[in-house]
């Protein structure tokens, strides 16, 4: 299971190290879109915009608010109650998404160059 993040967002860094944090199974793996790996392994189509989060479940790939929601079960937890956001239309969902991913560098910040891991988080990344 891999998870693609823009590895020059602020927002994006800290999600990817919370999903660290509480990845407890150590079972995702990380590639900034950026990276060899997201360019040898992703459509072009997706690597033309780098708005969405994408998450490789090993069979699926879902972006934006669906890949957010696949994340949460997967963390289990309080994190299932993120769930209930299937209640809401995709388009609700991806258009809050939306709304975030546009304005993400003004609120967050940025960074010249793509995240990279410590040395006992290296195996954890593809890039």
């Amino acid at each position: 299971m891999v998870v693609f993040f823009d590895g020059v967002c602020n927002l994006c860094q800290g999600s990817v190290r919370y999903l660290i944090k509480h990845d407890k199974k150590n079972a995702l793996k990380f590639a900034s879109l950026q990276g060899p790996y997201a360019k040898s392994f992703l459509p072009t189509t997706e690597l033309e915009s780098l708005d969405s989060i994408l998450f490789y479940d090993g069979k699926n790939l879902y972006k934006k608010s669906s890949a957010v929601l696949k994340l949460s079960k997967l963390l289990g937890g309080w994190h299932r109650l993120l769930l209930l956001g299937h209640l809401l239309p995709v388009f609700i969902r991806n258009g809050l998404y939306d709304l975030v991913a546009k304005n993400r560098y003004q609120w967050f910040g940025k960074q010249n160059q793509c995240m990279q891991p410590s040395a006992d988080l290296k195996s954890r990344f593809l890039d």
